[in-house]
């Protein structure tokens, strides 16, 4: 009768609660796109890792607290480190954030502004019901009652307590499951960066959504325990890489313990994104360019330049304008910071003073110095201001303005005598380029500027690319109408603008785009970093079709594409005058590429910083008579020009496989389709 009653009078019922009480489904995170370079060979991919989360149950404090210190327990002997975002040490018993964060924090609890940190580890033993327990015991535990505390918890939404566990820890976990009240193990896919620290400022890295990240996009399936890209193309194609979440039903007991799991929806893939980014080349170039700034700073060239501590390097495909590298010095390794990193080791890296998260190839400017004296010169030619073979005499000090000396006069007090456009860009001529930039004013200089891309974002699909400056009267009225302090353009700021100077301030992919549309005879392409994106199905996405939701994140590009019908005649002679910098005695990277295999074309330059030694560039391409590749290296504080042409000869070394017994030809892959899946 008994029976009777529970199965047939009041089944449905039961039934009903028993399926609340027991019965939950969870989101099984999507395994995210993985990313390719150019040839196919895997950048950044996912291993299985394990979670510990905790969901809900109708179990006390005191219970839940010491469920939690056995579970500190078993990750400290295995080496693995539960979330701890409680603002205390407790080994030395002080605040680890700042002050006025902590003030903050204070307030948001209630405590007092002059609450020391023993007050406040009293406040929570307190809150969480710990004050019969010891020092080691509050913690370990206060922590994790603080996470659960502050991110919510429910019997269908878990905390995570722990990430990517040892396999050690997840087998003893699973083994005393029955110790653990609403304690679980979660599998989920972790990303795996193959290549340490070369491409990070490329790749970027993944960090657990911030609270302001959680409102914007929680109604898109986010969590508060989820992960997002922070940078690079993790951040600029979060919603391409994400996937589409599965779910599995569990079965749980009264104390929240699994007893079965079944697959409700699998998981899917995000999309794979190929870079146009040659790994091996970038790889060298980050190689050297750190090789190089130690050598300039410890004086292994003649002079010694301490400050030289950080630089960028890039590559571009002179027909197609598809980025081949982008280095930037410091670096760092997007495993640290994807894996779990503390507040501590997180603030490390963002205070550190050189900047090892600054993307120097698109976010730092620099004045150009002599290396843009080949759109000085362009400029002055098309606008008739000068001929190609009409002559200048260099007198040393020139005569307008604030009355500017040549290089060579400050340095050796002689002058370059008689000199025409080839010429002047072989020895860098000053007071050539001061004479044709008075003649055709500071109007031309800037059209013919802002056409090759310089002071223009490229449109690059990365976050954080900036405008740089363009010297011009239009950039000086600006700064006018942001301050209101009158302003007037003189003769010398023209002056300044035609050697590099005044307000010229360019990033490095800039002006790697004006060089390789130097190189491809006045036609510029539209600038990419990526080659394909490919879906979980295999199939490939159009650019148009992803391109919209990029630019929505990093701005459209501010270069019109197209040809700039620059004059043959023109072409010629500043490809001339770049070539005779490296290949003609007197030129100023002659002794650098004078034994160089490939004929390269290319021009140095030294310009002044706001602080400390001059910065150093060295641009060019190769090889001259079909260009293929165009790079750029500048190197903050570098001294000299000069010192920064070993580099670039190197790069060039690795892409046209001097350094190796294979010649690089260039093959691309038949199907990146058939690798990816």
């Amino acid at each position: 009768m008994r029976l009777y009653h529970l199965q047939i009078v009041n089944g449905a019922s039961f039934l009903e609660q028993s399926e609340k009480r027991l019965v939950r489904e969870v989101e099984v995170p999507a395994p995210r796109g993985e990313i390719y370079d150019r040839y196919g060979k895997p950048l950044v991919t996912n291993e299985t890792a394990y979670d510990v989360c905790i969901y809900y149950t109708k179990i006390g404090k005191k219970e839940l607290n010491h469920s939690l210190y056995k579970i500190s327990q078993i990750l400290e002997k295995n080496g693995d480190k539960y979330i701890n975002n409680f603002p205390i040490d407790f080994s030395k018993m002080v605040f680890t954030k700042g002050e006025e964060s902590i003030r903050e924090w204070k307030k948001e609890f209630g405590l007092p502004t002059n609450c020391s940190v023993q007050d406040a580890i009293s406040y929570f033993q307190k809150r969480f019901e710990m004050e019969d327990e010891e020092e080691p015991f509050l913690a370990r535990v206060i922590p994790l009652r603080y996470e659960i505390s502050t991110k919510g918890y429910t019997s269908y939404k878990s905390v995570t307590l722990a990430s990517d566990i040892s396999e050690s820890s997840m087998l003893e976990i699973e083994e005393r499951n029955n110790e653990f009240s609403g304690i679980s193990l979660a599998k989920h896919p972790k990303r795996k960066y193959l290549t340490g620290t070369v491409a990070s400022h490329i790749i970027g890295y993944m960090g657990a959504i911030s609270s302001s990240e959680y409102e914007s996009k929680k109604n898109e399936g986010y969590s508060m325990n989820d992960s997002i890209g922070k940078t690079g193309i993790e951040a600029t194609f979060e919603e391409r890489l994400r996937g589409e979440n599965g779910k599995d039903r569990l079965a749980m007991d009264s104390k929240g313990r699994i007893t079965e799991s079944t697959t409700v929806d699998e998981s899917k893939m995000g999309d794979s994104i190929v870079l146009t980014i040659d790994i091996d080349l970038q790889k060298k170039s980050e190689e050297v360019l750190e090789k190089y700034i130690h050598m300039i700073q410890s004086g292994g060239y003649a002079e010694k330049f301490a400050d030289a501590t950080a630089g960028a390097i890039v590559v571009l495909d002179v027909k197609t304008a598809e980025v081949l590298a982008l280095a930037s010095y410091p670096n760092y390794n997007p495993s640290d910071l994807s894996d779990g990193i503390t507040n501590k080791e997180f603030e490390a890296y963002f205070q550190n003073e050189d900047r090892p998260m600054f993307n120097r190839a698109i976010q730092g400017t620099y004045s150009p110095g002599s290396t843009f004296k080949m759109v000085t010169t362009i400029a002055a030619l098309e606008s008739g201001a000068i001929g190609v073979d009409d002559i200048v005499v260099d007198r040393g000090r020139y005569d307008k303005g604030h009355k500017p000396v040549c290089w060579i006069w400050s340095d050796y007090g002689s002058t370059h005598g008689a000199v025409n456009a080839l010429k002047a860009l072989k020895v860098s001529c000053n007071y050539y380029f001061y004479e044709v930039s008075y003649r055709m004013g500071i109007d031309k200089l800037s059209e013919y500027a802002r056409k090759f891309g310089l002071g223009s974002k490229t449109g690059i699909e990365l976050l954080g690319e900036v405008r740089g400056t363009l010297a011009s009267k239009e950039y000086m009225n600006s700064l006018t109408a942001q301050d209101g302090k009158e302003r007037t353009w003189m003769i010398a700021d023209t002056l300044s603008a035609g050697i590099g100077q005044s307000y010229n301030s360019f990033t490095p992919i800039q002006m790697a785009y004006y060089i390789a549309t130097i190189a491809n005879g006045g036609v510029k392409n539209q600038l990419s970093i990526i080659k394909d994106v490919i879906s979980s199905n295999g199939e490939e996405v159009s650019p148009s079709e992803y391109r919209k939701t990029v630019t929505s994140k990093t701005g459209e590009s501010e270069i019109q594409t197209g040809d700039l019908h620059i004059s043959p005649e023109v072409m010629q002679a500043v490809f001339e005058g770049m070539r005779s910098v490296t290949s003609d005695r007197g030129g100023t990277a002659y002794s650098t590429f004078s034994s160089f295999p490939i004929e390269v074309a290319g021009k140095t330059g030294t310009a002044t910083a706001g602080s400390g030694s001059p910065n150093a560039w060295f641009v060019g391409f190769a090889p001259y008579d079909n260009p293929q590749i165009a790079v750029v290296c500048v190197i903050e504080h570098g001294g000299h020009g000069g010192y920064t042409a070993p580099v670039v000869k190197e790069v060039m070394e690795e892409y046209f496989g001097y350094n190796n017994d294979n010649i690089n030809e260039n093959i691309e892959l038949k199907s990146l389709n058939d690798i990816i899946r």
